[in-house]
């Protein structure tokens, strides 16, 4: 807490909302041998009373050295300077407008309560670009990776122009719904973490690959499917396999997790694999499955999806012991620039 009310007063509210009553005066901030010293007071305490503009702005400034990310409140015109230097300058409703241009976020409702409420849903908006990244990538692993391989290896098209339209086609109405589904938000600040993401996302591609050619094979060897009745097996496996990993990759912990998926994204799935069945069992530009592969697909495709899902979580595992052991994502291992 920073304010410009008296010691005693700012005490008071701070023992009131549970901030502590370590308040000091802001002739603490002066009365510092250097930057240092006067970093270590400003860590120590919970609050500084008395205080005048350039003293807030010192605070924001010292505070992002030790690579903290500082939000900042503010209503008038001696925060602004504060309110522009922050990480989050935060206007609370009827401030003045120069705190308005100073800040990155006003608030339009009484109270603070109303950051609680931007918090929670910034973070849920993050959660669904995380889960939207790891599908997109491990799909388009899958994809790229399956006919690469097959077209160098094996001198097959596994898939031909017109399915991969249809793919692509198919997966847009999964992928658009995806930002409506409902995660859970983190209990900590969120940052970026594209190394996780990675390793996920790979992980995911290359054992979509791996179970993708076992069905090739069987398909070719076992079952002595002729080619292209075989492009229309890997074409609805793609399509079946593709949008069962948005449930793997929607949640970090096991695909039956609380919350469930939003219905949204339920009738996008159903309705977009509904024409996909349609498509591969009665031949749409491709020669026709018939019910008896479609549903052999599916079952082929669900028993991998519950590996996958045992995967991701060891996965997942592994990655919190040796890559991410101790993350703190609200307080970056950096040295902001002071000058924002």
């Amino acid at each position: 807490m920073v304010t410009g009310d008296q010691v005693a007063i700012g005490r008071e509210i701070a023992g009131q909302v549970g901030l502590g009553e370590k308040i000091l005066d802001a002739g603490t901030l002066d009365s510092a041998v250097d930057d240092d010293e006067l970093t270590v007071r400003v860590e120590a305490a919970d609050g500084f009373a008395q205080v005048f503009p350039e003293h807030k702005y010192r605070i924001v400034r010292l505070l992002q050295g030790r690579g903290h990310i500082v939000g900042m409140t503010g209503d008038g015109v001696n925060d602004a300077p504060a309110l522009k230097q922050a990480d989050a300058g935060i206007a609370v409703a009827g401030a003045t407008d120069a705190a308005r241009a100073a800040a990155d976020v006003v608030l339009l409702a009484e109270g603070l309560s109303v950051i609680v409420h931007a918090i929670r849903q910034a973070r849920e908006i993050f959660a669904r670009m995380t889960n939207y990244a790891t599908y997109r990538i491990a799909e388009t692993i899958r994809v790229l990776l399956l006919i690469t391989l097959s077209i160098v290896f094996m001198n097959f098209f596994p898939v031909t122009a017109v399915m991969i339209v249809f793919l692509a086609l198919l997966n847009d109405g999964a992928i658009l719904a995806i930002a409506y589904d409902h995660v859970r938000e983190a209990n900590r600040p969120a940052a970026w973490d594209m190394r996780s993401v990675l390793t996920i996302a790979t992980a995911l591609g290359i054992m979509g690959v791996a179970e993708t050619f076992l069905l090739l094979a069987l398909a070719k060897q076992v079952f002595g499917l002729d080619q292209d009745l075989i492009r229309t097996l890997i074409f609805l496996k793609l399509s079946v396999s593709g949008h069962l990993t948005v449930f793997v990759t929607r949640t970090r912990h096991a695909f039956w997790s609380k919350p469930a998926p939003a219905p949204i994204l339920l009738v996008a799935v159903i309705g977009t694999q509904t024409v996909a069945n349609l498509i591969a069992v009665y031949g749409a530009l491709m020669t026709s499955l018939g019910w008896r592969w479609a549903a052999l697909v599916w079952a082929y495709a669900l028993f991998w999806f519950l590996i996958e899902d045992r995967f991701k979580l060891a996965t997942h595992y592994w990655l919190d012991r040796h890559v991410r052991p101790d993350r703190t994502p609200g307080r970056p291992n950096l040295v902001r620039n002071a000058d924002k």
